[in-house]
C-alpha cells in the first residue's frame, strides 16, 4: 500500500556520496541510537535508490511510498514493516 509517514531516520547504509540509502524510521528523536528502540510494529525498514543527505539526524522527515507488513532485522533494532521510498522530504512545521 502506498503511504506517506514522518518520522525520523536512523542510518544503516550510506553511499560513498554520502546519502543514507537504507535506514529505520522510528517515531521519536534518538530512537535505537541513544535509547532502547521502539516495539517493531512502530519501526519502518526503509530502502531508497537514491537516498537522502543528512544534515541532523534530528530532522524528522516525510517518507512516502509502498509499505508492507515484513519483519526485518538489524544490529539496531527489529522492524515490523518494510518500504521502497519513492519521496524523501523535510517535516516542517507551519508558520
Amino acid at each position: 500500500q502506498h503511504i506517506r509517514l514522518p518520522g525520523y531516520i536512523v542510518p544503516l547504509e550510506v553511499s560513498e556520496e554520502g546519502r543514507t540509502t537504507e535506514f529505520l524510521l522510528v517515531p521519536y528523536f534518538g530512537a535505537c541510537i541513544h535509547v532502547p528502540p521502539p516495539p517493531s510494529n512502530q519501526i519502518v525498514h526503509v530502502k531508497s535508490e537514491v537516498g537522502v543527505k543528512l544534515d541532523e539526524l534530528y530532522q524528522p522527515y516525510w517518507i512516502e511510498g509502498a509499505m508492507q507488513v515484513k519483519p526485518s532485522s538489524s544490529e539496531l533494532a527489529d522492524a515490523g514493516y518494510q518500504m521502497d521510498a519513492e519521496k524523501i522530504y523535510l517535516y516542517e512545521l507551519p508558520e
